[in-house]
């Protein structure tokens, strides 16, 4: 057992909180599961590979290396039928880019129709899977390009970001950083990411800005981390 201090900004997380497993948690988590996380980029890759869950909770994360979104739920479908492995659940991670323009905006909204329709959960964030990150630290519900989340990821992390924070080796630390950082909370980052995806639900994908569903992933990593 870690005797690893809990933070502040921990307290209240699920794997805080000590709670005795019912008998249907105790036998979910001792069965064997494996996830699939297909990305876009290194940078969702290896903030999810960081995760500690339990061994018998598998994540597999492959990354497809800035492919189309609509060609990563191809290639999804291509992975899943060549795999020897039953996945419990497939994920697709991706975002907009709002520089590519109008093709891009359709092709957002069909690769998350049609990645839904064949069963995958898809977390997708407008206008960047930074958004993700930015929330652990502030609540925004203004209409913003990436530059503004590399810009202040850059203040938070004393760096610059859209040039270093792309390396593989600081790819690796993110999921640390956030969790040691005492001005990070993950916590506070699912409940605003939470409230902007339901206050922007009923638009048309690309449409809804600010957004990221990345917490919906998160919080299933979460139920599953060990203890």
């Amino acid at each position: 057992m870690s005797n690893k201090p809990v933070k502040v900004t921990d307290q209240g997380k699920p794997w805080n909180r000590k709670k005795k497993a019912s008998d249907h948690q105790s036998e979910s988590r001792n069965m064997k599961k494996t996830i699939l996380i297909v990305t876009e980029g290194q940078t969702e890759e290896l903030y999810f590979k960081s995760f500690p869950v339990i061994t018998s909770f598998n994540v597999e994360a492959v990354n497809l290396e800035g492919q189309s979104k609509l060609k990563l739920i191809e290639l999804t479908e291509d992975i899943t039928e060549k795999s020897h492995i039953e996945y419990d659940e497939i994920w697709c991670v991706f975002d907009m880019d709002l520089n590519k323009g109008a093709k891009e905006l359709s092709e957002f909204d069909n690769a998350i129709d049609q990645g839904q329709s064949k069963g995958y959960k898809i977390a997708y964030s407008n206008d960047s899977f930074e958004v993700w990150f930015y929330l652990h630290y502030n609540y925004n519900d203004q209409e913003n390009i990436r530059k503004y989340y590399y810009k202040e990821l850059g203040k938070y992390w004393s760096m610059d970001y859209e040039r270093e924070g792309k390396k593989r080796t600081f790819c690796q630390k993110i999921y640390e950083i956030l969790e040691e950082d005492s001005n990070a909370s993950q916590e506070k980052a699912i409940k605003w990411a939470c409230k902007l995806h339901t206050s922007q639900k009923n638009l048309v994908y690309h449409q809804q800005n600010p957004v990221t569903t990345v917490y919906q992933l998160v919080e299933l990593l979460n139920e599953n981390l060990k203890p």
